[in-house]
């Protein structure tokens, strides 16, 4: 039986030494490594060892009892979450640790609710027991209290506080045990399923450093989780990491979802087929190469030049959508020494390995950008590139990124006909719910425009991002619908629909009500009753709103949202007045309305009209030369009725 293994945590709870414990009790690795030792077996690179912190969802496999494990340790700290929220998409099961010296930080409440987004089985485990004061039942209070009413102790595995618990969310079970007494199997199936359906949620405690109660939770998690592949349906697999080995070959990471894959087979994806060449294991930094994989083994495989990270392939069309989103972009900064197609080709290839970054090069001021989590990112970015690369680069201040919508329905028109070329598309171009995206509807009958037109409408409109006109930042949250268009059999040539269907969306931007929207911070912050005043004017003064505030013994709890750029910075500041007996959760909570719209646009400084990427006037042709007609005169103009 295969099973992959996901230990999540905050930064510096213990995920690293806990892993090693794992690897080392189950006789994989000869001696245990520590963080502090710059020399754990997961935690490989070089970047890794120097800073201390997990940067690369990297993965171990060990097996114990009838099944094989394939662990995979991920980041802590919220800059490289993005790498954190690959990794869960293949889990099978996944591992909290908490730490019982700090109990629930921040990062915590986000792996929890990314777990729950993805709907991964989940096990606590309450590390660092071993320090002088800690309460591991405290923990849990707070866990039930924070996160989930339905976790278990497993510590005393079937005592008759679990017992209990079990019986309450199984009736049948407890007519059972009334009327025949305990049945450990038949307990055991009961809890497994629970687990597994996500109906409740085990924990254990213990410390990874002085190793105990590490053995007995794996043994309780061996026997609490179950997997059920099949080896025998078609081929199905996702992509959930890329990387590139030291001879430059592009390495794509699978977990075997269904079937079997074997060297030399070919493989089905986003409408192209590509031959495996090599089929790795990889432990740690070593790797061995197989001839065949399963059904729930992960994998890196050799071939695939253009999957990308969230992919499906074979029988499994589906992408996976990711919610770690950067909030902050900076420009890459670099010396005239270098060619800067030197410099977007390594960015290029950390784009495939990180598709968060989202470089993208700015054809206008000649730049390259970037979009980051944070600083500490940055700092990271700039030594792998001079390790990997062997060039110097650093990166400017990081600034938010904004995004657009609209507030109210408008249809653009696009027409796009200079001598020998024709394409004209018309567009409604609804407000959508927030953080949802653009999505594509389609009403043009086949009569009007050919499905293959429409196909092309449909594709220009997601090739890329396109702009807003309030401060050239990405347009989101819109339904755009094809109402109907028009080709020409002999004059309508590649790229022509491109042009007309940018021109729609620009012409119906310049009649919509246009909105900037920033990031927006979910926070929880817990104080004592004396600091509260002093915490709910910083809110009011970053322009956050907050719910009624809850006493908590001698402390006051309050949740609400702020703006990231007010409230970036804040943990610092937090920290200090606090003298750290405070605690603040701050997770990405989406867009929504810019607090303070008119200066972000003044100080950005956008100007719709020398935008070379977009225009909003439309080109017609009369007597073989073809003119602009501007956006306010070209619905009037158009042929379509």
């Amino acid at each position: 039986m295969h099973k992959t293994i996901g230990i999540l945590a905050h930064v510096d709870a213990g995920k690293t030494t806990f892993s090693e414990q794992l690897l080392y009790h189950t006789n994989t690795i000869r001696q245990r490594g520590r963080v502090d030792h710059q020399d754990s077996f997961l935690d490989s690179h070089t970047i890794e060892k120097n800073r201390g912190i997990t940067i690369f969802a990297d993965q171990g496999i060990f097996t114990h009892n009838n099944s094989t494990y394939n662990i995979i340790d991920t980041p802590g700290h919220v800059d490289f979450s993005p790498e954190m929220e690959r990794a869960i998409q293949v889990m099978d099961y996944a591992i909290i640790l908490i730490s019982a010296v700090d109990g629930i930080e921040g990062h915590t409440e986000t792996v929890w609710q990314l777990l729950r987004k993805h709907k991964v089985p989940t096990f606590f485990f309450i590390n660092k027991t071993d320090y002088e004061g800690t309460d591991p039942a405290s923990i849990l209070a707070e866990i039930r209290d924070t996160l989930s009413e339905d976790v278990c102790d497993i510590t005393n595995t079937f005592d008759e506080e679990l017992i209990e618990f079990i019986a309450e969310r199984d009736e049948t079970l407890l007519e059972t045990y009334m009327d025949s007494g305990f049945d450990k199997d038949l307990w055991t199936k009961a809890l497994q399923q629970m687990i597994k359906e996500n109906k409740v949620f085990a924990c254990a405690s213990g410390s990874a450093l002085k190793d105990f109660g590490i053995i007995e939770f794996l043994d309780k998690l061996d026997l609490l989780t179950t997997t059920s592949y099949k080896a025998d349906d078609a081929f199905a697999a996702q992509v959930y990491k890329i990387r590139h080995d030291e001879s430059g070959n592009r390495v794509t990471f699978l977990k075997l979802v269904n079937g079997t894959l074997k060297v030399r087979d070919s493989v089905t994806y986003n409408e192209q087929t590509e031959k495996i060449t090599q089929v790795r294991l990889y432990s740690g930094k070593k790797f061995k190469t197989i001839d065949q994989a399963i059904a729930g083994e992960l994998v890196a495989v050799t071939g695939l030049t253009n999957a990308s990270i969230g992919d499906g392939l074979g029988s499994l069309t589906q992408k996976t959508a990711f919610d770690m989103i950067p909030t902050l972009k900076s420009k890459v900064l670099f010396g005239t020494s270098i060619h800067v197609k030197e410099v977007l080709r390594s960015f290029k290839l950390l784009d495939a390995e990180d598709p968060s970054l989202r470089v993208f090069w700015d054809e206008y001021f000649q730049e390259i950008h970037v979009h980051v989590m944070g600083v500490i990112q940055l700092e990271v970015l700039e030594q792998i590139v001079l390790e990997r690369f062997g060039f110097h680069v650093s990166f400017g201040e990081p600034k938010i990124l904004y995004k657009e919508t609209i507030d109210n329905s408008v249809r653009g028109y696009g027409h796009f006909e200079p001598l020998k070329h024709y394409a004209e598309v018309h567009l409604l171009i609804e407000p959508a719910a927030r953080n949802s995206g653009i999505t594509f509807a389609n009403v043009c009958h086949a009569n009007d425009l050919s499905i293959g037109h429409q196909n092309l409408v449909s594709h220009h409109l997601f090739e890329r991002e396109h702009h807003g006109l309030l401060t050239g930042s990405s347009l989101t949250d819109v339904k755009i619908t094809l109402l109907t268009g028009r080709g020409h059999n002999e004059h309508t040539h590649g790229g022509d629909f491109r042009e007309a269907t940018y021109r729609a969306l620009r012409q119906g931007l310049e009649k919509a009500e246009n909105i900037l929207l920033e990031p927006f911070y979910d926070f929880t912050i817990k104080v004592h009753m004396d600091l509260i005043g002093r915490v709910l004017s910083d809110i009011q003064q970053a322009a956050g709103t907050f719910e009624p505030p809850e006493n908590i013994g001698d402390k006051v709890l309050v949740k609400g949202r702020v703006p990231v750029a007010t409230f970036m910075k804040y943990s610092t500041i937090f920290a200090s007045f606090t003298h750290g007996k405070g605690s603040l959760s701050l997770v990405f909570g989406g867009y929504d309305r810019c607090h303070n719209t008119q200066e972000i646009i003044e100080a950005l400084g956008y100007i719709k009209e020398a935008d070379p990427e977009y225009t909003s006037t439309s080109i017609f042709c009369a007597k073989g030369k073809g003119y602009p007609v501007y956006w306010d005169e070209a619905e009037a103009a158009m042929h379509c009725l």
